[in-house]
């Protein structure tokens, strides 16, 4: 039987090797975009001229949708996830997202395209933390970051 000897709950199971800490992080990060990332990637290829390299997918309920989203956000509500549906995005990178942590709809939606061959990250924090950072959103009522609240929205998974 092992014991386990450490001076803190941080150090009580041991860290791994740095190689495999890197293989966890890399793969943790080609799943997954901040919404810091995802703004300044929009904001940069505008400002550029440049074709945004990636396709923004909102997975809430259509009326979600249509009162507030990212910028040039296609709806595509999770239970619509279908073969056609899919076939019809452009091709490339899917950065999907739903309202925040609390909900898992982008975990399943990015799950479901991924599973019809899509390559696909889950933008973490949703749009929840994207109003908070203070990020733009485009739809019959636009957000601002500093009164917003998820009842204000009306937004759910």
């Amino acid at each position: 039987m092992t014991t386990l000897t450490a001076t803190s709950p941080v150090t009580a199971i041991p860290a791994v090797s740095p190689e495999r800490a890197f293989a966890f992080f890399a793969e943790r990060l080609g799943c997954q975009a901040d919404p810091a990332d995802v703004w300044y990637a929009m904001r940069d290829s505008r400002e550029k001229g440049t074709a945004q390299d990636f396709t923004v997918i909102d997975v809430r309920a259509e009326g979600a949708h249509r009162k507030t989203h990212l910028p040039g956000a296609i709806s595509l509500p999770l239970a619509e996830i279908t073969a056609e549906r899919v076939a019809e995005l452009p091709a490339g990178l899917l950065v999907v997202y739903c309202w925040g942590p609390a909900c898992n709809g982008s975990t399943k939606g990015a799950m479901k395209l991924a599973a019809l061959g899509r390559e696909v990250k889950e933008m973490i924090g949703g749009l929840e933390y994207w109003i908070r950072e203070g990020w733009p959103t485009e739809g019959r009522r636009p957000v601002d970051p500093k009164t917003a609240t998820p009842a204000d929205l009306g937004l759910v998974c």
